[in-house]
């Protein structure tokens, strides 16, 4: 199967704020409570050692991901770890519960482009369930502006265009109203939006199909990465990882050292 480009709600400059914020809290506390990313560990402390970096610089973050139990394991090893979260569409109050969280937390109020980070943020750049969001050649900018900034990236997604993960997202819905009660900070916004006018798990239900569909392959991340310019100039990590019933596709690239 090609990768489609449909479009999400969540892209669309015309969607409401409010709405696109549950939907990106529920990913945050689905991926926290299932530590959907403990498999990916390892990969990020290489991304971290080898750009010599104790700074996370998270790009797309929405409402946080799994950076909140993934800040409680890696910091049993790097108790200076720094985490910057960012977005083009920031959830400013889903970064403000974050930060309660740890205090290694920080967040940038303004709108930052994944493929024109400002130069001062500086660190491992990461991208939790984000770079399917953009198209080949905005995803190549993505890389090639890591490149041109001598930084590190580490990209995650917890889907793939295969029947599986299809199937596993039209369960989707029922998870949406399952964890609704349960997610914070409570809103009256997400209950009635939710289970009064169900809203939230139609489009959590079409973002995630069509996120499948986006989700580049191992394959094509190959593609990608080959067309960047100096790209020879760093090591590139390209592959799957188990995570419970489902896999993790990831790409770890790090600057070459110079010894």
């Amino acid at each position: 199967m090609g990768r489609i480009h449909l479009f999400e709600f969540e892209d669309q400059k015309w969607f409401p704020t409010f709405l696109r914020n549950y939907g990106t809290d529920f990913l945050q506390f689905l991926s926290n409570k299932t530590k959907m990313y403990k498999a990916i560990i390892p990969i990020i402390k290489k991304g971290l050692q080898k750009g010599k970096t104790n700074q996370i610089i998270d790009l797309g973050s929405g409402g946080g991901g799994g950076l909140i139990w993934l800040n409680s394991e890696l910091k049993k090893d790097i108790p200076d770890l720094k985490i910057t979260l960012t977005d083009f569409y920031p959830n400013i109050p889903a970064f403000q519960f974050t930060k309660k969280q740890a205090d290694n937390f920080e967040y940038i109020d303004k709108s930052v482009d994944a493929r024109d980070v400002p130069t001062e943020l500086k660190g491992l750049r990461t991208q939790f369930l984000s770079l399917h969001h953009f198209r080949p050649n905005d995803a190549k900018q993505i890389l090639q502006n890591t490149i041109n900034s001598n930084s590190s990236i580490a990209v995650f997604e917890a889907q793939e265009r295969s029947f599986p993960s299809l199937l596993a997202m039209l369960f989707s819905p029922l998870s949406v109203l399952f964890t609704t009660p349960f997610i914070k900070p409570f809103k009256i916004g997400r209950i009635v939006f939710t289970y009064l006018i169900p809203i939230v798990p139609l489009f959590v239900l079409w973002d995630g199909l069509v996120s499948s569909l986006r989700t580049y392959s191992v394959k094509e991340m190959h593609v990608l990465v080959r067309s960047l310019n100096g790209t020879e100039n760093y090591d590139w990590e390209i592959d799957k990882v188990k995570s419970g019933p489902g896999v993790i596709l990831y790409l770890l690239g790090t600057k070459k050292s110079t010894k």
